[in-house]
């Protein structure tokens, strides 16, 4: 179910969809108390309505909302909508996935080298506090100027 432009969700208002796939569909909002973009993901009907799956992404959201890291996405609410959809918040990270990177343009040894080497320290980060990505791929690497994010919940 795709959420319109406008649409509130709590403190959030919804501007646009920016992805959508098999764990969920991720929008650009607007924290109107805070006055600062994130991103809403909203997961699928199936893992919601599966108590154990919920139970560890919500384990999971709350470990990772403690990592301070400039490689790992900050997630900064869980929640759920009056209709029963469960969602988080992260930072937004404006930039382009591995994938579509490597698809434009593709990457220079060095710059391979330099994106491997943040991934490791964010999953040894991430590791270190117990908390397991399960989907690390291109699609869920996020390029920025120079530095990068990945979600940890799950993505």
């Amino acid at each position: 179910m795709t959420l319109e432009a406008g649409t509130r969700v709590g403190k959030y208002e919804i501007r646009e969809l920016l992805g959508a796939g098999g764990m969920g569909e991720v929008y650009r909002a607007l924290d109107t108390e805070l006055g600062r973009a994130v991103a809403l993901k909203f997961l699928p009907a199936e893992m919601a309505a599966d108590p154990k799956r919920m139970q560890r992404f919500e384990q999971e959201a709350r470990a990772a909302s403690a990592l301070n890291h400039p490689n790992i996405v900050t997630v900064h609410d869980i929640g759920q909508t009056a209709d029963g959809r469960r969602f988080f918040a992260t930072e937004l990270v404006d930039g382009v996935t591995l994938r579509e990177r490597t698809k434009a343009q593709g990457l220079k040894l060095g710059e391979a080298l330099d994106i491997v080497a943040q991934v490791a320290a964010a999953l040894v980060e991430a590791h270190g506090r117990g908390i397991v990505h399960r989907d690390v791929k291109p699609e869920n690497v996020m390029l920025t100027s120079g530095v990068w994010a990945s979600c940890y919940t799950n993505c």
